[in-house]
């Protein structure tokens, strides 16, 4: 039979267990912002390495049906940390390797489109017109790099009609 002084010891137990595993949360993340430097610097990437990208196709017809947009660097694909990696912002679909052992980043086209809708929409791109794409991104040693292409052709061709 359980009385109503062990119903209360039990209840005195289950809010102190509460208590140290709220503790025990807390003192894990805190721990993870204070040790984790890529949290630090991924706010901050005032002096990025730049490097050279390549993208593809250089001519973005928002009438096509394609479906990625590839980014060719020059930096080792060793050095980076894929999910980190974005293009005017968009965030990375996939990555790989080319044969020279450099990093390769596709986006998807669709997420692409809607940044040249949002370009046209706040009157920044006339079609057909040319828009700069900027791709950003960590390496494992935490160091930030850059790469920029201002020459990008956006046009506007439905292939139906051609």
């Amino acid at each position: 039979m359980i009385t109503l002084a062990d119903q209360q010891k039990e209840g005195e137990i289950m809010r102190t267990s509460r208590v140290w595993v709220i503790a025990a949360c807390f003192l894990v993340v805190t721990l993870g912002l204070i040790f984790n430097p890529a949290c630090a610097i991924c706010e901050d990437c005032t002096n990025p390495t730049v490097i050279e990208i390549d993208v593809a196709p250089n001519v973005l017809n928002i009438g096509s049906q394609g479906e990625v947009v590839t980014v060719h660097t020059d930096i080792p694909f060793s050095s980076v940390i894929g999910a980190k990696v974005t293009l005017n912002d968009i965030p990375i679909a996939w990555w790989k390797a080319d044969n020279h052992g450099y990093f390769v980043a596709k986006f998807s086209m669709q997420d692409v489109k809607g940044l040249v809708a949002r370009l046209v929409e706040d009157g920044q791109l006339d079609l057909p017109g040319k828009i700069a794409l900027t791709l950003t991104g960590f390496t494992s040693s935490d160091e930030c790099f850059t790469g920029y292409q201002d020459d990008i052709m956006v046009i506007d061709v439905d292939p139906k009609e051609r």
